[in-house]
């Protein structure tokens, strides 16, 4: 029976992602760590694809002369280039893609060659040479990067964890925010690209308009990163999802540095926890519009976001535990966000879900320009238990707090919480008088019984003990009860 296409499809993405992690492994024995290679991959495809798109489609190359595939590969006289120079020419095409514009300055953002062997370089070209990428089948190339930028997330060598959300929770978040076609999102912390990247496949089902398409695909997106690491990691997987093809929706900056320079309908984002790292800008010295000044990064990012929302622009955003709890600037903040935004939703999320160990993280959902009259709390965080491999939380997970969502509809909202009936339920609604009532106006709520209580230390200890007394005295009664048995078979014998 003849295969399917997407059979094939299937095939021809774990044959080249099995491909593309082999080299890795190659790369590692040679000092190359996993992250390294995946940006010198990325400079490496990008020249490839630039290639196949001259010399097989007949679009222009983006690229200045002397800086293309053909002149990596070959010399003046159609030599192939080896050894020595192949690494010098390969640094020299780095040092001039870095300082353009558009999207190649962006994939190329401070491009430094990783690989100092030369028989290693030239084995990453042959494998990146040998493949067609551009035409390849439907999304494939983009899945092939998803996938590798995912088992790069979970290399706990890499510390790249950091910039990934789970595809399940990004998924669920843009379901309920549903962006529109026309409207505009951003991400001014955008990692590699993934929130943008669901936005951007939940947005284009809505029209078969060329004209919304184009438009959707060079102006309707926006994202930011202070690494450059990840500004080329994100503006490649865009591109390779065909968005941002000629300049890029990515750029390397500090979003909190200065006021947003324009207003957006939709905000989907996971920024960074902790405080502002050593020698960063002191954002209160060059900021008057915000809040509170805070050395806090999430709350930071929080009222950055707050302001970058339109008029009854919406947003979907993740944030650490203490943003719900935490005194002074953290309670001016949320009283800031309860009076003048409708703070409609939180979804508490379990921990066992981020690459970052005992990270306890929620989802905070408001709209811009009307006060909050009701909070409506979502509770899958107690007797939730995931880990990143054996039980990872997937979209369907999450499928029953959507459907509680009630996205569009949100005036059929019902709890699923009875004080009587379901007091276990893990939807329920509070009055913002209520919570404006709370000891620092806490939304760290909870309502749910943990039948696995954690007990204090030294009750902990002492059941302990108490258990190794039992296991003693019950190994003390086998042992006399196997003697028994051994005497008894040596009296038969007898």
């Amino acid at each position: 029976m003849a295969k399917s296409k997407k059979e094939k499809t299937q095939k021809s993405e774990v044959s080249l992602t099995k491909k593309v992690w082999n080299m890795a492994n190659v790369l590692s024995s040679a000092g190359v760590g996993f992250t390294d290679y995946i940006t010198q991959l990325t400079y490496i495809l990008f020249l490839k694809m630039d290639n196949e798109r001259e010399e097989i489609i007949g679009i222009p190359s983006t690229l200045p002369e002397g800086c293309r595939w053909n002149d990596l590969i070959k010399d003046k006289n159609g030599k192939e280039i080896i050894g020595e120079d192949l690494i010098n020419k390969y640094e020299k095409i780095l040092d001039t893609l870095k300082n353009k514009d558009g999207l190649v300055g962006a994939i190329f953002t401070k491009a430094t060659n990783k690989i100092s062997q030369a028989s290693k370089l030239e084995t990453l070209i042959d494998m990146v040479g040998a493949e067609n990428w551009y035409l390849t089948e439907g999304d494939l190339k983009g899945a092939i990067y998803e996938e590798i930028l995912e088992r790069n997330g979970s290399d706990s060598k890499s510390g790249a964890g950091q910039y990934f959300t789970p595809r399940s929770l990004i998924q669920a978040m843009v379901d309920v925010v549903d962006p529109q076609v026309t409207e505009t999102v951003a991400d001014p912390a955008c990692g590699t690209g993934g929130f943008l990247l669901a936005a951007f496949e939940h947005m284009k089902k809505q029209t078969n308009d060329q004209k919304k398409l184009t438009d959707l695909k060079t102006n309707k997106l926006s994202g930011a990163d202070i690494t450059p690491l990840v500004v080329t990691l994100a503006s490649m997987n865009l591109y390779l999802h065909d968005i941002g093809s000629e300049t890029t929706p990515i750029k390397c900056m500090d979003s909190l540095e200065k006021q947003p320079e324009h207003l957006v309908d939709v905000i989907l984002a996971n920024p960074p926890f902790g405080e502002r790292p050593e020698g960063a800008s002191d954002i209160s010295a060059m900021r008057d519009d915000l809040i509170v000044a805070t050395k806090n990064n999430q709350l930071n990012f929080l009222q950055h976001m707050m302001k970058m929302l339109k008029p009854k622009g919406r947003a979907g955003i993740v944030v650490p535990d203490n943003v719900l709890f935490e005194d002074g600037a953290g309670e001016k903040i949320r009283k800031e966000l309860l009076a003048n935004y409708n703070l409609h939703t939180i979804l508490r999320l379990p921990s066992g879900i981020f690459y970052a160990n005992g990270v306890k993280a929620n989802v905070l959902f408001f709209e811009n320009g009307s006060p909050t009259k009701e909070v409506w709390f979502y509770d899958y965080r107690i007797g939730i238990h995931h880990t990143l491999k054996r039980n990872k939380m997937t979209r369907e997970n999450l499928q029953d707090f959507v459907d509680c969502y009630c996205s569009g509809h949100m005036q059929d909202r019902k709890e699923t919480w009875s004080e009587e009936e379901n007091p276990n339920g893990r939807w329920r609604k509070f009055k913002v008088e209520d919570i404006l009532a709370r000891d620092k106006t806490s939304l760290d709520i909870k309502w749910i019984k943990d039948d696995e209580e954690i007990l204090p230390l030294d009750e902990l200890l002492k059941g302990i003990d108490q258990s190794q007394a039992e296991i003693s005295k019950a190994t003390s009664i086998l042992k006399d009860l196997l003697k028994d048995v051994k005497d008894d078979i040596a009296e038969d014998a007898e």
